[in-house]
C-alpha cells in the first residue's frame, strides 16, 4: 500500500516510518491491505482541525483521536485484482493532543499508541467495523492485536493472550 503521509502540528519524530511499518502491519494481520494498487493518505494533525472534521463528518463536536474516511466498500477491496492502476483506500486522520493524552492515560509511548490507531484506522478502511456488535469488535481487535504484535507492541486491550490472537488471524 502507498500512503500519501501529511505531517501537521506533530512533535518532530520519524512519523513516515512508524505509519509505512503499521501499514505493513495491518496488511499482515488484513491480507486484503496488501494489494499493491491501494493507496491511502494519513494527516497527522491537531485536535482542533480533528474537532472541524469530526463535527462536519459525524456531527460530533469534540475532537478524536482517529478519523478514518473509506472510499471503497469491503466488497470492492475484496474483489479488486492485483493488476492495474492505483486504487484509493481512504483517508485517516490522528489528532496530536487526544493521542498523546490517551497514550499518558496507558502509559504508552506515543508511537505506540499512534501505530495502534493508523492500524485501527487501517482496518476501518478496509470496511472493518467494531460497533455493531461484540463479535465484530472482537474480531477487529485480534486484528489489531496480531498487527502490533508483528511489529513488537504489546496488547493495548490487556485482556488477550497476543501469541494466541496472533495464531488465530494468520
Amino acid at each position: 500500500m502507498n500512503l500519501d503521509i501529511d505531517i501537521e502540528d506533530w512533535p518532530p519524530a520519524d512519523w513516515n516510518v512508524l505509519s509505512l511499518k503499521a501499514a505493513a502491519a495491518a496488511a499482515k494481520a488484513a491480507p486484503e491491505l496488501g494489494n499493491q494498487r491501494l493507496c491511502a493518505s494519513l494527516l497527522f494533525t491537531s485536535d482542533t482541525q480533528m474537532h472541524a472534521l469530526n463535527l462536519e463528518w459525524r456531527r460530533q463536536d469534540k475532537p478524536t483521536n482517529v478519523l478514518s474516511f473509506p472510499m471503497l466498500t469491503r466488497s470492492e477491496l475484496k474483489a479488486l485484482s492485483p493488476d492495474g492502476p492505483p486504487v484509493m483506500l481512504g483517508d485517516l486522520a490522528l489528532a496530536h493532543e487526544t493521542c498523546a493524552r490517551e497514550a499518558a492515560q496507558k502509559s504508552l509511548p506515543l508511537g505506540e499508541h499512534a501505530a495502534h490507531l493508523i492500524i485501527h484506522g487501517l482496518l476501518h478502511l478496509a470496511g472493518y467495523d467494531h460497533e455493531p456488535s461484540p463479535q465484530d469488535a472482537d474480531a477487529m481487535e485480534a486484528l489489531e492485536i496480531a498487527a502490533l504484535a508483528s511489529m513488537g507492541i504489546a496488547d493495548p486491550y490487556g485482556d488477550r493472550d497476543i501469541a494466541s490472537m496472533h495464531r488465530s488471524t494468520q
